[in-house]
């Protein structure tokens, strides 16, 4: 099962015989103010910035979400859209849970984006499904139903909640991931930072949640790229499953973070 998303100019393929795919989770101004204050100012550069630096530390797919308080969340998206298309290739995914937002963003991106909108309101699928059909988009956590969405274009989210509020939590998203596999075989998906809030170490936390993960079915966590142990534990969990011929994606990528 591969699903395939692409900007302009570059293809991601994500699927269980493929090496992870990071969507990097860092343009997102939910709790950071300095992001937040740049989007209600119409200020791209920060975003941009974000963009690089993610790139840089191996992000395949860059999330974009544009949910500052109190500003036009639609026009937001459409400048962030373009402004990352100035500086980088790889493929977006439009992250909203807002109907109208998503419906701009896929007018003006160049490619086939993911859509993540995990609002499971039906009137709001109502309006997401059409559309993620409409653009031949690839959607996270959303079911299919009669508007046209091929199983490959269907990323399955099963949610990820704190181990400090339910000791259980982590051992749910763990068999859900397992079932989802399974049962559909689709690709795969989850915020790892939701497992680990509240506790001590979370870097190392999320670490070793998404090495699990990816045992259990994972192919393409939301996550932090720039956390070095979470990007090592994601290269050394392809190397375990085969996925990282003769060990060179780990051997390219220690050598560029060790040059000496």
């Amino acid at each position: 099962m591969q699903t395939r998303i692409s900007s302009k100019s570059k293809e991601v393929v994500i699927g269980p015989g493929e090496p992870v795919v990071m969507i990097g989770e860092r343009i997102n101004p939910t709790g950071r103010k300095k992001l937040a204050e740049s989007l209600e100012k119409g200020d791209m550069r920060l975003v941009q910035a974000e963009a690089l630096t993610q790139v840089a530390a191996g992000a395949q797919v860059l999330d974009v979400n544009m949910g500052a308080s109190g500003t036009d969340e639609k026009a937001l998206m459409i400048e962030a859209l373009a402004a990352l298309a100035e500086i980088t290739d790889v493929p977006l995914c439009i992250d909203s849970a807002k109907p109208d937002v998503l419906a701009a963003g896929l007018e003006v991106y160049q490619g086939k984006a993911l859509v993540n909108s995990v609002n499971g309101e039906e009137a709001k699928l109502k309006e997401v499904l059409p559309l993620v059909a409409q653009h031949k988009a690839a959607a996270v956590g959303l079911t299919m139903d009669d508007n046209g969405i091929p199983l490959e274009d269907i990323v399955i989210d099963p949610l990820a909640m704190a181990v400090a509020s339910s000791d259980k939590a982590g051992m749910s998203a763990l068999q859900a991931l397992q079932e989802v596999r399974s049962k559909f075989g689709v690709n795969q998906t989850i915020g790892a930072s939701n497992v680990s809030f509240g506790l001590p170490d979370r870097p190392f936390i999320n670490s070793v949640f998404l090495s699990m993960a990816m045992i259990c079915g994972l192919t393409c966590p939301i996550t932090d790229p720039t956390v070095c142990v979470v990007r090592e534990a994601l290269l050394i969990s392809d190397l375990m499953l085969g996925k990282d011929e003769f060990a060179m994606n780990f051997i390219t990528t220690y050598c560029e973070q060790h040059p000496d």
